[in-house]
Formats: structure tokens, C-alpha cells, sequence
């Protein structure tokens, strides 16, 4: 025999099975040779120590680890040869060296370098989740977990891609196709087998991943704005009577309804505190007072928060703290007051106020008690989001912060229901993983880390798509953590019910229409009503060619436009909020349709955009009714309704490194462009946002 431990190199993709005896290593390599008719190596250890036994009736010990190696390494290469793009090896030579040391303790080193320096572009694990079969060859079926466990532990130790593959031998056949699949795209890609493993153990589609390299190469086009939406051309104006109506409407509508509360609530409290972090790492104490800081930095924000003070709800318990820390505190200055009061709401040994998240933060100061975000929420559910006494509220939070909520749930929830009479169901969920989105340097090429690892940032709001998706309701109100308010709770309540009437009358038509179609093909003058309902009441109009279509094509055409999810926008005027606002665009399919626009959609560039955005009247403050289900009482893939190409790239920064992100579309943008929109134009009074901490001391967070 040739004593060659010499792997040959070439451009075939190969796959080694591996894993411990009777765990499908054989079956699976002959299947996948067979779909796509190329060679697989088979296991010389088996005719080798077959005829061993047959000859000797000896069984195998540690001086045949050798030579089966080189028998394994010569029927490989020869394999190669002949194959056709793939390789699928039953079994290599890490194989060989995990046995020899399980049963002998000792692995010749001559096997143990050339096993640690044969590469394959993947390894498929294969799980001991088979029954065992048994031959004169193997050893027993006992202890199977103990050595699948090493197994697993030398690819990982040897550092190579690897993937478990469990179930049967046809689910394990289907598996291992579509990840050979996906293994080819991510190598001609330019991406390593080992980014291809972190990718698959990210769960984020492969599809994805290609998709988001290729933008970061070719750009996003930006939205083209027609017109901002304005009150009367886009925006619907009502009355207070008009709202009240519309409110009446939906309650005497709503018993039928599961009604339920979509609160965004992941992000962690560090912007509303970032001048204060600041002024803790810039300020010096002990050679310059406060108020020259201020003058210097200019910081009015720093000078606002000190000035009302004693008005934020947490004042009190951090200066009890302050007091019981500082035993000299009455007589010191109140420079070093100021300081320690900023240094104990912002040190995680005590308060640690940036880094929780806004929904367990004191909010408001109701004199006996201190009310977060979180019990607000609760409270507003009996105003608005209840039908026979039952609520549905669901907060997106970081898997790190659950508990936090559910802690503060648990201690208000019981009282709040008491106080309104509604049960209050409250549900959670996380922004999903496999929604992250790849990150890449200035070339963009993948931006990696110190391990070399590639890097993957969380895709934004639009993300929640999903989340949402997951939900079972008719109706949802969408309303962001740090939207509350201290006061005027009924007040806004109708609003929130006004706009959910304006779903739900809508509806009623919508789904008329539709059990219509369904019904017959309907005649040219009931088109004409339908596509006159869809300009005038949900500023849809249809594509230039629909006047040229035959009447059954027009049938299907605005069937297809009217069977979708629905939203009903709250709007407030513009008074210089950062964030969307309301614009009529035009899709690069030539038809125009109102959209929630973000400044980093719109080419800043182009001098026009730039005026059209300027001249937008309104705002949009989240605050958004639902209908998610369809006119058969189905409830709609909100995924079929996404743009995918309303995303962007935004540039971001990590240990100083310029780098750039993609953002998917957003939840309230590009991931409902395809729904049917409606504008209303809602007080000022029902947005209320708590961006910075310094928002706490406006009158709606205020006691009256």
C-alpha cells in the first residue's frame, strides 16, 4: 500500500461525513453522490478490517489506525479524480483520529497532523438520533451521547465548519441539499466555509445575505417624492364631532374584535441620557464649577435638566441616596451636589438609568406612587385597546430585558386591571436573529472582528414585521414605549378609538367590494365605483395600462389591490421633530401612493427632493391603527406586503472604524408600503415622546 497521507488539492467541493458508528455517514453520502451524480468515498476501514476478521478473526487495535489512514487517503484522492463538483467522503481521517484515541488513548502523529491538515469545505455531523445497527465490526450501542460528544469537540477544537444534521435519512437527505446549496452561493460569493457555518447558525437566509452584499455594491435607489401630504390632498382632517363619532363606531363595533397593543420597547435608555454621560466624562470637578462647563460647552440641555431637577420623577429616591452616601452633604457645594446626584443616576453600582430600558424607568409622579412606561401602557389598555373586559398587550423587548418587564408587570399588573375592569393579557418577543443584517467596511467588503468572525448589526424597526406577523388579532394599535402621557388619558383615548372606527368602516366597504368579486365579475360601472372608492377614500390609483385591460383582468386588478392589510395613520403637525413625515411618492412602477418617508430615503443631493421634503406640513408620530386580517377572516402574511427595496444603508461606527449597515425597511415605512394607507391628522396632544430625559419636565409628563 502506498503510505501517502498527502491530500490532493482541487476546486471540487467536498463534504465529509462524520460522526460516531451507525449514525448514517454511509447512506447519506451515497444519497447525495447519487443526486448529484458524482463519486463519494467510501470507509476503507470497513474492507480492511473486514478482512481481518474474516482471515484472523481478529478485531481491529491501535496499529491499524495507520494504515487505514493511508488506505482512506488513497481512495479519496482517487475519488477526486473522477468527481463531478462535489465530493461526499463517508468518512476521513478525523474520523480515524477520534477513534484511535477514544478506544486506544494515543493517535500516532503522523495520523494526528495530516487529520488536523485535511481541509473540506464542510463537515456534515451526523446525530446518534438513527437506531443502531449492528455488524461484526462495531463495537456496542452503549455510551453513543459520550462519544458524539467528542466527536463534536474535535471539530470544534480543530476549528472546522461544521453542521449537525439529525432526523431521518430522508429528512437528513433534504437538509443536507439545501445547505450544499447555499454552501455553493456563500463560496462563489467569495465567503469562507467557516462564514458560511456562522451564517447558517445565525439562521439569517443565505438569499438574504447575498441580497444585502449586493445592495451595499449597487446602492438603493432613493424614494421619489411627488408632493408631501397635506391636509386635504392626502391627510384626512375631522372635526371633534367627526372624531367622536368615528369613536362611537368602533365601540359599538368592536365586542366581535380581538383588539391588541403593539409596543416596540427594545432599546435601552443611553439616548435620553447621552449629554449626561458626556458631562461625566468631560466634566473636571476639582478646577472648573458647572455653570463655566455650560457657558463652555455651551450644553443647554445640562442647564435645563439642573434647573428642574426636583421635578423629575426620580428625584427624590436618588437624592435619598445621594444623602445617605454623602454624610457631609448639607454642607458641601452644590456643584459637588449636582455632580454626584448626575454620577449616581448614571453609575451601574447604583441607578444605572442609561443602560436599563425606558419602559421600566420612572416616568411620572403621581405623589403617593411613580408610574413607568410600562404601567402607563397597562392603564391605557382599559381606555382603548379592550373588548369584554379582555386586553392584548405585547411588548418587543431584548431577550436581556424581559425580565425586568415581567417584574414590573407582575407588581402593577394586578392593580391596574382592578382599577379599569379589563383583564389585561400581557405577551413578549424579541427582534428575531435571523433578521440581522451583514455589515461591511468602506469597500464594502464583510466588515469583520478581532476573530476574524463576520459582523452582524440588528436590522432595525423593520424587523418587527415579523413580530408582528406572529400576532393573532383584527385589530392592532401600534404605539411606541415612550410615547405616554401623565394626563388627558380619555382624551386621547378617543382619538386612538376615532382612527380604529376609520379601519374599521373602511373595511366594511373594502370587504364588500371583495365578497363582490368573488361573487361574479362584475360590470364596468361597479369598477368605476370601486376604483373611484380606492382614489377617493384610500388614495390608491391604479396602474396607466388598467384603462386598456379586458373587464375580467380590471375584476382581478383591483381585487388584487383592495385585499390587503390596512392602517390608519395618526399625524400631527410638523413642529420640527426629527423622524418621518407623510409624502405622496412615486414607486419605480410609475404609480403613486402615500408613504411614511424618512429623511434617509430621500436623495439629499438633489435639490428639489430636499424642498420637497422641507415644505411637509405634518409628522408622523407612530401612531398607527391595523386591520390584519383579510375579507374571509384570514389573517395576512404582512411579509407578502413589504418593499424590499425601501431599506438603507447607514454609516455607523465600531471601536472607531467606519463601517456601514443596512437598515431593512421600516416598520411603519417600506415594511407596510403595500398597504392600504390612510392619513388623519390627530392633535398635538397624543405625542408625547420621551426622547431625551429633559422631555419629562413638559407639562404632559407633569402632574396638574
Amino acid at each position: 500500500m502506498e503510505k501517502n497521507l498527502k491530500q490532493e488539492q482541487s476546486a471540487i467541493i467536498k463534504i465529509a461525513m462524520f460522526g460516531p458508528e451507525s449514525t448514517g455517514k454511509t447512506t447519506l453520502a451515497i444519497q447525495l453522490a447519487d443526486h448529484y451524480k458524482t463519486a463519494w468515498v467510501p470507509e476503507f476501514a470497513r474492507d480492511f478490517l473486514q478482512d481481518k476478521w474474516d482471515s484472523s478473526q481478529l478485531i481491529c487495535d491501535v496499529d491499524d489506525m495507520l494504515p487505514i489512514a493511508y488506505g482512506q487517503t488513497k481512495f479519496e484522492n482517487y475519488s477526486q479524480s473522477i468527481a463531478n463538483k462535489y465530493l461526499f467522503c463517508d468518512t476521513n481521517l478525523l474520523v480515524t483520529k477520534v477513534f484511535s484515541e477514544v478506544y486506544y488513548n494515543y493517535c500516532d502523529p503522523l495520523l494526528d497532523k495530516a487529520a488536523q491538515e485535511h481541509e473540506y469545505d464542510l463537515f456534515f455531523l451526523t446525530d446518534i438520533d438513527v437506531p443502531w445497527e449492528k455488524d461484526d465490526l462495531r463495537d456496542k450501542a452503549e455510551g453513543r451521547d459520550a462519544v458524539f460528544a467528542v466527536f463534536k469537540k474535535s471539530l470544534i477544537d480543530n476549528n472546522k465548519p461544521f453542521i449537525t444534521l439529525s432526523g431521518d435519512k430522508n429528512l437528513r437527505l433534504e437538509k443536507a441539499i439545501v445547505i450544499v446549496e447555499d454552501l455553493t452561493k456563500t463560496k462563489e460569493m467569495g465567503l469562507s466555509s467557516l462564514d458560511f457555518v456562522q451564517i447558517y447558525n445565525h439562521a439569517i437566509p443565505f438569499e438574504n445575505v447575498f441580497k444585502q452584499l449586493n445592495t451595499f455594491k449597487k446602492g438603493i435607489s432613493k424614494m421619489m417624492l411627488v408632493e408631501p401630504a397635506t391636509v386635504f390632498n392626502g391627510i384626512l382632517k375631522l372635526s371633534e364631532k367627526d372624531f367622536k363619532i368615528k369613536a362611537n363606531f368602533f365601540d359599538s363595533h368592536k365586542s366581535n374584535l380581538k383588539l391588541l397593543k403593539f409596543v416596540p420597547a427594545s432599546g435601552a435608555a443611553s439616548r435620553m441620557f447621552k449629554f449626561l454621560n458626556v458631562f461625566l466624562n468631560e466634566f473636571d470637578l476639582l478646577n472648573e464649577s458647572i455653570n463655566a462647563y455650560i457657558n463652555r460647552k455651551k450644553d443647554n440641555e445640562l442647564a435645563i435638566f439642573l434647573i428642574g431637577m426636583d421635578k423629575f420623577p426620580f428625584f427624590e429616591a436618588i437624592d435619598k441616596k445621594l444623602k445617605e452616601e454623602l454624610v457631609d452633604f448639607d454642607s458641601i457645594h452644590k456643584d459637588y451636589k449636582n455632580y454626584y446626584f448626575i454620577k449616581l443616576l448614571m453609575s451601574s453600582d447604583y441607578f444605572d438609568f442609561a443602560n436599563k430600558p425606558k419602559g421600566i424607568l420612572p416616568f411620572h409622579n403621581y405623589g403617593t406612587t411613580i408610574s413607568t412606561p410600562i404601567e402607563e401602557h397597562l392603564n391605557e389598555c382599559g381606555y382603548y385597546s379592550s373588548s369584554n373586559g379582555i386586553s392584548h398587550l405585547h411588548f418587543t423587548v431584548s431577550e436581556i430585558h424581559q425580565q425586568q418587564f415581567e417584574n414590573v408587570v407582575d407588581t402593577i399588573k394586578g392593580k391596574v386591571e382592578k382599577k379599569s375592569g379589563t383583564a389585561i393579557n400581557v405577551s413578549y418577543s424579541y427582534q428575531n436573529k435571523s433578521t440581522d443584517t451583514i455589515a461591511v467596511d468602506a469597500l464594502n467588503n464583510p466588515f469583520r472582528n478581532e476573530k476574524g468572525e463576520l459582523v452582524f448589526r440588528p436590522g432595525g424597526h423593520g424587523a418587527l414585521i415579523e413580530n408582528l406577523n406572529n400576532l393573532n388579532a383584527d385589530i392592532v394599535f401600534i404605539k411606541n414605549i415612550d410615547n405616554v402621557i401623565q394626563n388627558n388619558n380619555v382624551k386621547v383615548a378617543r382619538y386612538k378609538k376615532a382612527l380604529a372606527g376609520i379601519v374599521l368602516e373602511y373595511q366594511q366597504q373594502v370587504f364588500a367590494y371583495l365578497n363582490l368579486l368573488d361573487d361574479t365579475t362584475v360590470e364596468q360601472d361597479m369598477i368605476e365605483e370601486i376604483t373611484c372608492f380606492l382614489k377617493e377614500k384610500l388614495n390608491r390609483e391604479m396602474h396607466d395600462t388598467f384603462a386598456v385591460l379586458s373587464l375580467e383582468d380590471k375584476n382581478s386588478a383591483v381585487k388584487g389591490v383592495l385585499n390587503r392589510p390596512i392602517r390608519v395613520c395618526g399625524m400631527v403637525k410638523n413642529e420640527g421633530e426629527p423622524g418621518g413625515g407623510p409624502y405622496w411618492v412615486k414607486g419605480q412602477n410609475g404609480v403613486v401612493s402615500l408613504q411614511i418617508v424618512e429623511s434617509s430615503q430621500v436623495d439629499m443631493n438633489d435639490e428639489k427632493q430636499v424642498k420637497l421634503m422641507g415644505r411637509a406640513t405634518h409628522f408622523n408620530p407612530v401612531d398607527l391603527v391595523c386591520g390584519i386580517t383579510n375579507y374571509k377572516n384570514e389573517k395576512f402574511d404582512l411579509k407578502d406586503f413589504v418593499d424590499p427595496d425601501s431599506g438603507f444603508i447607514a454609516e455607523k461606527n465600531t471601536a472607531g472604524i467606519n463601517i456601514k449597515a443596512y437598515e431593512l425597511p421600516g416598520l411603519w415605512n417600506g415594511a407596510m408600503a403595500n398597504w392600504l394607507t390612510v392619513f388623519v391628522q390627530v392633535p398635538l396632544l397624543t405625542f408625547n415622546p420621551v426622547k431625551t430625559v429633559n422631555d419629562l419636565l413638559k407639562s404632559a409628563h407633569q402632574p396638574q
